[in-house]
Formats: structure tokens, sequence, C-alpha cells
């Protein structure tokens, strides 16, 4: 749970809002189910749900839910493809394979490296 998370235990209130949409959208974090209802993320677990207001809704405005509710993800996404990139262009010797591979290594190891960062400092 994050700090700006409500935890709602189902023993004590069993509840979906009428028009929830279950969705894909949004981190699923081990939940059995999620939903949006506007700017609201639910997420349900075996014995409560998690619930949290996000600033943009992803269905209306993609873009803008990266840039504001999940910079982790932009920032991991833009740094797997722009520093893979890089370092495949600074090797000038080498098979089309090699780099390909040096690509997809940096790509993993720079997005993630990228996500964790602006996750902790979020």
């Amino acid at each position: 749970m994050t700090n700006n998370e409500i935890s709602v235990p189902k023993e004590i209130r069993q509840f979906m809002l009428d028009g929830a949409q279950e969705t894909f959208l949004g981190l699923k974090k081990n939940a059995i189910k999620q939903y949006r209802y506007r700017n609201l993320h639910i997420r349900e677990y075996e014995n409560t749900f998690l619930v949290h207001m996000d600033k943009k809704d992803p269905r209306k405005d993609p873009i803008g839910h990266l840039l504001c509710d999940a910079p982790e993800i932009l920032t991991g996404l833009l740094l797997s493809f722009f520093g893979g990139k890089f370092s495949s262009c600074i090797l000038k010797n080498g098979s089309k394979n090699s780099k390909n591979l040096i690509w997809l290594i940096s790509a993993v190891v720079l997005g993630y490296v990228g996500y964790d960062l602006v996750k902790k400092l979020k």
C-alpha cells in the first residue's frame, strides 16, 4: 500500500461503485481485479480493496496519466529506448547481431534503473 491509498476491508464494506469498470490499465500489484471509476483506481484483493485517486484518467488521457500519475513508467520506457539506441550506436564495429544484443541489454538495464529511481523519488 502506498501513502495515497485507502484500504477498505471487505468484512467491513463489500462495495463496488455503480459504473465502475474492470480494467487492465494500471499496475495490478497482485490484485485479483482492478477497476476504474472516473479518476478513481480500485484494486480488489482477497480481503480488502485498495483505492486511490489518479490525477488523470488513463482511458481518456494516457499521456497525461503517464506524466502525472506514472512518471516512472514513462521514464523507464524513454530510457529503455533512447539509452539502448545510444549504446548500440557507439559500437561502430561489430555485427548487426552484436549491436542488437547490446541494444537489448542496455534497454532492459537502463529502463529498469530509470523506473526504479523515479519510483523511489516519487
